[in-house]
């Protein structure tokens, strides 16, 4: 019988000559390898997996980019919650808190013209410019009003003026410039946003530029209750337009770190032949799947207004009941509540997209994603139908408020990819703005119909209420399916193929466009087939 063959020799280890200015350093690899601490090394990748798991991986380059959007988010929540915090007190001490109705019917008009004439900037300059010139703007504004409102006890534009009259024009701009930001300046960020990000982007970063945005909306109110007793309001003013200079400033930083890529030339040509103030209104009129993202991204808000209205009429009547004879008390215990809901819902959104809302929707899909907020809200609404207590309605809303804001309000922005920048912009600007604040008239004409009872309004609003949630879960069954439609057929809604001109024909029917009208046409026929189905 042979021998066993011996066991092949163990190759010699291979010698990596080491470049001449190491040598006389000692240097050495496994050195380095070995100095480095394990338990640093573990941190590092313990810390590495929850955040992957979490948000998905991410280089640098795009960690570095979520961190800086989502600060400029922060300054533009943040400055806006200040200021919203301010609104109120400063127009019911200057003009008196009988106008504040007449200064929201005002604000309306004055953000139509704003909106009228933003619509025509995104035809003039690029997308980042347009926040050095809304920010420049308003931060030159809120300035301005600071300065006023410091002005001595005499002056008509101080706000140690108590002699309230409604002739006192500072009180009727602060207002109105405080309500244009909030809808322009939020809209004009995430539709810069969505244009920045791809679909797989979008779904890691959004929720975490959700959660700084919900530190913001803690963080505006919170200085302005800390700080007004001490420095006063028109210096908490100004902070407000400090937090327009440091948007500006960390966009302005942004594009030096990022820049953005102009448009082709065509593209240009083929914008402002097209441009117009109400071309977002011909936008949304003209594309189904721009309808259902109105539909998706404000039709709930008519749900939130009634149970809002419900939560607070049961709360009054019960804080009535346990400080009879004592208005004062009973007040204060509404306050109470009141800021206990506000810290519950902020406090539950802020959680959940840290933690929850990319990984939701990257593990979920959009499309599934996008019904779980309709379904959350119809069963809510039934809860409170067969439960109509103050505590049922405290939870049903405390559930719509947070996860509109960490759940639905990431999946309607990204909605947006598979548009075109018109969409974005444009279109995004009178959802944004009106949208929300048509669903909340529709919301309180139910909730003024039924004002007289309360179980009435349970009642009936809950049917309502019903009967909205269960067309937004059609809605979005709908919007998802045409999502993915877009998405696998590479079409950008609302980019049109330009007709090929009578000129660019050869006598022998032969384009001269080096193929360029051949490729649009494809793209023309690939997007009918997607739309119309």
């Amino acid at each position: 019988m042979a021998a066993a063959a011996p066991a092949p020799a163990k190759p010699p280890p291979v010698k990596i000559d080491e470049p001449e200015e190491l040598k006389s350093k000692g240097w050495s690899g496994m050195e380095l390898e070995s100095g480095t601490s394990t338990k640093d090394v573990a941190a590092d990748s313990a810390f590495e997996r929850v955040f992957e798991r979490l948000y998905g991986k991410m280089t640098f380059e795009e960690k570095l980019r979520l961190i800086w959007l989502a600060g400029t988010l922060f300054f533009i929540i943040g400055g806006y919650w200040l200021l919203r915090s301010l609104k109120d007190p400063v127009i019911a001490t200057i003009c008196g808190v009988e106008y504040i109705p007449k200064a929201k019917m005002l604000s309306v008009l004055v953000v139509l013209v704003l909106v009228f004439v933003y619509n025509k900037l995104i035809d003039m300059f690029p997308k980042h410019q347009l926040f050095y010139i809304v920010g420049g703007f308003y931060a030159g504004l809120f300035t301005l009003i600071a300065c006023l409102l410091a002005a001595p006890a005499t002056a008509q534009t101080s706000i140690y003026n108590t002699n309230a009259s409604p002739y006192r024009l500072i009180g009727w701009i602060s207002y109105c410039s405080i309500e244009s930001f909030g809808s322009i300046g939020v809209s004009l960020f995430w539709a810069f946003t969505n244009s920045t990000y791809n679909l797989e982007g979008a779904k890691k970063a959004y929720g975490l530029m959700v959660a700084c945005a919900q530190l913001g909306s803690i963080a505006g109110p919170t200085l302005v209750s800390v700080g007004t007793e001490a420095y006063g309001v028109p210096t908490i003013y100004f902070c407000g337009a400090l937090c327009m200079v440091a948007m500006v400033a960390s966009i302005y930083g942004y594009n030096l770190r990022f820049p953005q890529q102009p448009d082709s030339p065509r593209a240009s040509a083929k914008k402002k032949s097209s441009a117009g103030m109400t071309e977002g209104l011909v936008l949304f009129w003209k594309y189904h799947y721009v309808k259902g993202i109105f539909a998706l991204s404000c039709l709930f808000m008519v749900e939130v207004t009634i149970l809002d209205y419900s939560m607070k009429v049961l709360a009054k009547a019960k804080f009535d009941g346990e400080h009879p004879g004592d208005p004062h008390a009973a007040t204060r215990a509404f306050a109470s509540f009141m800021g206990v809901f506000g810290q519950a819902a902020n406090g539950l959104s802020f959680c959940f997209s840290l933690l929850g809302t990319s990984m939701v929707i990257r593990r979920l899909g959009l499309n599934r994603t996008l019904l779980l907020f309709p379904t959350l809200c119809l069963g809510a609404i039934c809860f409170v139908y067969t439960t109509p207590t103050l505590e049922a309605v405290f939870l049903a809303m405390l559930l719509l408020k947070g996860f509109s804001y960490c759940l639905n309000n990431p999946c309607k922005e990204i909605l947006y990819q598979p548009t075109s920048s018109n969409v974005k912009f444009k279109a995004k600007s009178w959802i944004d703005v009106f949208g929300a604040r048509g669903s909340k008239a529709l919301g309180s004409v139910v909730t003024n119909a039924f004002s007289d009872s309360a179980a009435d309004l349970l009642s009936y609003g809950a049917f309502v209420g019903m009967s909205v949630a269960s067309f937004l879960i059609y809605v979005a069954w709908w919007q998802g399916r045409e999502f993915d439609n877009l998405i696998d057929g590479g079409v950008k809604l609302g980019e049109e193929p330009e007709p090929v001109p009578s000129s660019a024909v050869d006598d022998d029917g032969e384009g001269t466009s080096c193929g360029l009208e051949e490729e649009d046409d494809d793209g023309g026929v690939e997007e009918k087939k997607s739309i119309n189905v």
